[in-house]
C-alpha cells in the first residue's frame, strides 16, 4: 500500500483538522448571533400569560393570553400597560397566537385546530376558523399570507382568506431542526421566533426555512432576578414597530415589556460555539404544557 497521500486528499484533510482545533465551519459563519440594549423598559401586566404580541400604531399594542379561563385578546397602551380594551374568552379555550391584517386580528387556540377572527376596534365580533397545523402556537403576517408555528420544526404560510396551508417547511440551523417554535413575528422580510423554554429568538427566512440569526436575551432574565421579580416564566412575545423600527419583547408573567437594539456579536466570540446549546432545546415530552 502506498503511503503518499494525494495532495487534495492532503489539503482537505488540514481544512478538517483545523476545523475542528478552532472550531471553525462554513455552517457556523452563516449566520450572524446578537446580543441586545434595552432602549426602553415599559410595565407590562405581570398576569398576563403572553401568547401574541403585536403592535399596531400610535402607541398601541394587541396582545393574546392563555391559560384555562384566564384567556384574552385584548389592546394596550405601550406607554403605561394599561389594557384600554378587552375580550375575555370561554374557559374551554386557551389563547395562542396573534397577528393584525388590516382591520382583522386572526388568534390561534392550544390544542385545537381552530382560531378566531376579531374586529380590531370591536373585540366582541369574532367568527370562528380552522387553520390545518398540527396545533396553534404562533401567528405572524407579511400583510400577504400568514405564517404560523404548532411547536415543531415546521413553519407555515396559510391563505388567510380561504385558511388553507399553501406551503410549509422545516426550521433548520446548521442542519439541526429547531424544534419548538412559539411565538411569531414578521420583521424586514424575516420571521422571528421564540424558542420554547429558551431565551432565544431565532430570525428565519421564509424562502426556505434557514436560520439566519440568533438572538440571546439571557440578559433580560437576569436584569430581572436580580430585581428581585420571581415567578415569571419563558420569554414570549415579539412586536415590531414598522414604521419606527422598533422591537419590543416580553414573556409570559413578565412585569416588564422591553424594547431592544440588537448588537452584532463578532464572529469568534465565545458564545456562538453555544448556539445549539443555549437555543436548541432537547426534545422533552410536552403533555399538557402551555406553549
Amino acid at each position: 500500500m502506498s503511503l503518499l497521500i494525494p495532495k487534495f486528499l492532503f489539503v482537505s484533510l488540514i481544512v478538517l483538522l483545523s476545523s475542528i482545533v478552532l472550531g471553525f465551519s462554513e455552517a457556523e459563519a452563516s449566520y450572524q448571533v446578537y446580543k441586545i440594549k434595552v432602549v426602553n423598559e415599559f410595565p407590562h401586566d405581570p398576569k398576563a400569560y403572553t401568547q401574541g404580541l403585536l403592535y399596531a400604531e400610535n402607541d398601541t399594542l394587541f396582545e393574546s393570553t392563555g391559560l384555562y379561563g384566564r384567556s384574552t385578546v385584548r389592546k394596550v397602551a405601550l406607554r403605561n400597560g394599561k389594557v384600554e380594551a378587552v375580550h375575555e374568552m370561554q374557559s374551554s379555550d386557551f389563547g395562542e397566537g396573534l397577528t393584525l391584517i388590516g382591520e382583522r386580528l386572526f388568534q390561534l387556540t392550544w390544542l385545537q385546530d381552530t382560531g378566531f377572527i376579531y374586529d380590531r376596534y370591536n373585540l366582541s365580533k369574532f367568527e370562528k376558523f380552522t387553520h390545518h397545523m398540527q396545533d396553534g402556537w404562533g401567528l405572524a403576517t407579511d400583510g400577504g399570507v400568514l405564517f404560523g408555528s404548532d411547536g415543531t420544526s415546521t413553519l407555515y404560510e396559510i391563505d388567510p382568506q380561504a385558511m388553507k396551508v399553501i406551503r410549509k417547511q422545516v426550521v433548520k440551523s446548521q442542519g439541526h431542526e429547531v424544534p419548538y417554535l412559539n411565538e411569531l413575528e414578521y420583521v424586514k422580510n424575516e420571521v422571528w421566533a421564540n424558542v420554547y423554554v429558551t431565551d432565544c429568538i431565532a430570525r428565519i427566512s421564509p424562502k426556505d426555512g434557514t436560520v439566519i440569526g440568533w438572538i440571546l436575551l439571557q440578559s433580560l432574565r437576569e436584569d430581572l432576578i436580580s430585581r428581585g421579580y420571581k415567578d415569571f416564566e419563558v420569554l414570549n412575545g415579539i412586536a415590531w414597530d414598522r414604521d419606527g423600527d422598533r422591537i419590543f419583547v416580553t414573556g409570559k408573567l413578565w412585569p416588564k415589556l422591553f424594547e431592544i437594539k440588537l448588537l452584532p456579536l463578532p464572529p469568534n466570540a465565545p458564545l456562538i460555539g453555544e448556539i445549539n446549546n443555549l437555543c436548541i432545546p432537547k426534545p422533552f415530552f410536552l403533555g399538557k404544557l402551555e406553549s
